[in-house]
């Protein structure tokens, strides 16, 4: 498993590093232009699966151009992702193998970032490829701040935010977070961000420039709206624990409990015969 891993990471970043070589960065658009093209002729799960695990690794490429026009093609009669009759499960099902695809490509993040250390993860970040793949030591300690100040919950949240969604997995291997909740966070996260792409492309008929628009609005939204769930529960704590205080309190300085009983006394005399 580990052998296969490396090797993933090293075709990508022979790939990344060939690409970089012979075009400039206008022609880089021109590659993403290209894959969306060649993923609007080539659409099925296979694809959004493997698109979603690149996404989800440490080379950039936009979830916006997966998962929303797949919500919009799995619609559409006759389609690759049309296979069944319901149109729900059609779109469960684009957000189920994007999902996956997410889970691979952070499993990749936690893996190479464990195996390799801090040291290396950082100079790589640095590096002339690792610039190529819009890395820094900055983003990298940016996202390893974040988890370590909101802890595994952050490998959750940290799906839902723009410029730290694919790099947290990172931090997640560095501190080498217990697998399974690294699993549970990620597949939260990118199962709720997936299904907002879904609803975008659904609602846009799986305009880009739309969903460029409204994406990061919806990101920021899902946040905020977290964040007052955590908020409701986090009084609602506060307050419980406070009124247990309050009636501790008031037990303890009940009459009842501060002064003893007088007792009568006992008559041990013998009586007299």
């Amino acid at each position: 498993m580990k052998k296969i891993i490396l090797l993933f990471a090293i075709l990508t970043i022979t790939t990344t590093s060939a690409w970089a070589q012979e075009v400039t960065d206008t022609t880089n658009i021109s590659i993403i232009e290209r894959v969306e093209t060649w993923y609007a002729e080539n659409m099925n799960y296979g694809t959004i699966t493997a698109l979603m695990a690149i996404e989800s690794s440490f080379i950039p490429f936009p979830s916006e151009i997966v998962v929303p026009p797949a919500a919009y093609v799995a619609d559409i009669e006759g389609s690759s992702l049309n296979t069944t009759d319901s149109y729900p499960l059609n779109v469960l099902l684009v957000v189920l193998f994007g999902t996956i695809g997410a889970i691979i490509g952070a499993i990749i993040n936690y893996l190479l970032a464990m195996w390799l250390g801090r040291p290396v993860i950082y100079a790589f970040a640095d590096s002339k490829i690792g610039r190529l793949c819009l890395l820094s030591s900055e983003k990298v300690k940016k996202a390893e701040d974040y988890f370590n100040q909101h802890g595994k919950v952050s490998t959750f949240v940290g799906r839902l935010i723009p410029g730290i969604r694919q790099l947290i997995s990172i931090p997640a291997g560095l501190c080498k977070m217990h697998f399974g909740w690294f699993l549970f966070y990620t597949f939260l996260g990118a199962g709720i961000w997936n299904i907002v792409l879904a609803l975008l492309g659904y609602i846009t008929h799986g305009q880009k420039n739309l969903i460029d628009q409204y994406s990061h609005e919806l990101s920021i939204a899902i946040i905020a709206l977290l964040g007052i769930v955590v908020l409701y529960f986090v009084v609602k704590t506060a307050v419980k624990r406070a009124s247990v205080a309050t009636k501790l309190k008031y037990i303890s300085l009940s009459p009842d409990h501060t002064k003893a009983e007088a007792m009568p006394p006992i008559n041990t005399a013998i009586p007299e015969i």
